[in-house]
């Protein structure tokens, strides 16, 4: 079954004004979209060659399979990692589990803007539970069909490729990741991690 665009769980402004419309919109609809039409394709050409026996082209489709797959995955994330209103906050859970990990809440905080601020190029900042190591970690992202470390399990994503702020923060990547934290949908967080823990 082929992969489509997920619907937003809120209106193209309901970000405002931290996330721009103009930009939220870019991003879904084009941004987005291209990364479930490239999935398909490389979905569609890995069917042809198994039809044909013909693996020729295998590295490229898987690559293109690879790339465009973490890309509709962590976009998708992403997208529901934000709420109109900063949504709650850590639950006593994970807030426990933050202060166990990173000491408290607020130098949690700052060592993801930290590393969201210094990806190099394009890429993403990611909390994640670690399953292996049994806490949570923050993940630079750099080639995101990599996905950095095999087996961990998303929470908190947050995109910082240029096209997710730059038509109103042009290169000012810090200001974008300062004023995302009061869209945050805690809610969702909390959700995912009660999950990742069972």
């Amino acid at each position: 079954m082929a992969h489509t665009l997920p619907e937003l769980p809120y209106p193209y402004n309901a970000l405002e004004p931290h996330y721009d419309e103009q930009t939220v919109r870019i991003h879904h609809d084009m941004h987005h979209k291209a990364y479930v039409d490239g999935l398909n394709n490389a979905e569609a050409k890995l069917a042809e060659a198994r039809e044909k026996g013909d693996f020729s082209l295998i590295k490229h489709w898987e690559r293109e399979l690879a790339f465009h797959g973490s890309g509709h995955i962590l976009h998708t994330l992403f997208w529901e990692n934000m709420s109109p209103a900063n949504t709650g906050k850590p639950d006593n859970t994970l807030a426990d589990r933050l202060n166990q990990d990173f000491k408290d809440l607020d130098t949690f905080k700052k060592q993801f803007s930290a590393a969201a601020v210094a990806v190099e190029g394009s890429g993403w900042a990611v909390l994640c539970w670690n399953p292996m190591f049994h806490k949570l970690e923050i993940l630079q992202v750099e080639k995101h069909q990599n996905l950095t470390q095999w087996g961990v399990i998303p929470l908190l994503i947050l995109d910082v490729w240029e096209h997710a702020y730059y038509l109103k923060y042009q290169n000012k990547r810090a200001a974008f990741i300062e004023a995302w934290w009061n869209i945050v949908n805690w809610e969702v967080v909390n959700d995912r991690f009660s999950k990742a823990v069972k």
